[in-house]
């Protein structure tokens, strides 16, 4: 059994997410960064964590990772160039989207106010615009790698999904219809309901 750790508001969402797509049996620990049962699990207070077999993996990307290689789910074969291809949508989707919406958020509310700098979110905002176009060009199919769902898809509709709230416009109706229809899968749903 697995044990998630973090709130659902969080990189942690990505992890329920996952377990609920294969279909793993796991225990929620909905707590928020920083707790004392996140420090627990990892000493810099961040989350998502997993805890395995008396071990405790932390990242949300290497977690999805880690899980789709064990499950031999949501994911290619290591050593195949589909795996590459899918390597490749992840990476960029957590450097040029991911990347951008957590500095956004730690210039928001943090880091400590006379560290924040105001006027970022705006270059964030224009960068992240200029990021979105290329995912929708990434777009082949239903998922990033065309007819197959894979973690790729997690982490992107994940961060499509916080640029809403961040308030970072998403106008591409093509990367709409897709957040949309990654939203309303069942297991979206049950993991957003935790």
């Amino acid at each position: 059994m697995y044990e998630v750790i973090g709130n659902v508001q969080s990189r942690a969402f990505r992890v329920l997410w996952m377990l609920e797509e294969i279909g793993e049996a796991y225990e929620h620990l909905n707590v928020k960064p920083h707790s004392e049962e996140a420090r627990a699990a990892n000493p810099s207070g961040k989350i998502p964590a997993l805890r395995v077999d008396g071990e405790t993996l932390t990242d949300s990307s290497a977690i999805l990772t880690y899980l789709a290689d064990k499950h031999g789910k949501l994911t290619f074969p290591a050593g195949t160039i589909e795996r590459a291809k899918q390597d490749s949508l992840t990476h960029m989707v957590l450097d040029e989207l991911d990347a951008v919406l957590w500095t956004a958020a730690r210039h928001s509310f943090i880091l400590p106010e006379d560290k924040r700098v105001s006027g970022v979110k705006e270059s964030l905002n224009w960068e992240f615009q200029r990021n979105i176009k290329r995912l929708s060009e990434c777009l082949k199919g239903p998922y990033l790698m065309g007819d197959t769902f894979t973690i790729a898809d997690i982490i992107a509709t994940h961060c499509l999904n916080w640029a809403y709230a961040a308030k970072f416009p998403i106008e591409d109706e093509k990367l709409l219809a897709y957040a949309k229809a990654m939203r309303n899968r069942d297991a979206f749903k049950r993991a957003a309901g935790k």
